[in-house]
């Protein structure tokens, strides 16, 4: 499957909030690196963001794909996240994916944002 497939199936399952169709995505073993969560195993990433959050609305701005075979695609997209209170908050993220070898599922996910504005309302989310 092209790489822009398998970040158009990325964000329909955040959007579905379908931690199945979001796992099926990641090889076995893939982690997630985030600045709220640190870096965890893909499942358990998926697994803390569903339980933080009411839901889930994302914006495709551009998919940077590497040149040629490359192993690594960035996918730039806003996101409005509803957080489990009920809280909106809405900011631009840049996930940039290492492919597998094959380019056929996500060996990693480092999530690129600024989480100044929203820090605040996640922890009282999160650690409560």
């Amino acid at each position: 499957m092209p790489a822009v497939d398998l970040c158009h199936r990325y964000l329909a399952a955040l959007d579905a909030g379908d931690l199945d169709a979001v796992l099926a995505l990641f090889a076995p073993g893939a982690e997630v690196v985030s600045p709220l969560y640190g870096t965890k195993p893909a499942a358990e990433f998926y697994a803390a963001l569903f339980a933080d959050t009411e839901a889930s609305d994302t914006t495709l701005l551009n998919i940077f794909d590497s040149a040629g075979d490359g192993g690594a695609v960035a996918l730039h997209f806003r996101y409005g996240w509803t957080l489990a209170d009920g809280t909106p908050v809405s900011f631009e993220v840049v996930d940039v994916i290492e492919l597998t070898e094959a380019r056929d599922a996500f060996a990693r996910l480092t999530i690129i944002y600024d989480t100044a504005p929203l820090r605040a309302d996640w922890s009282r989310v999160h650690d409560s």
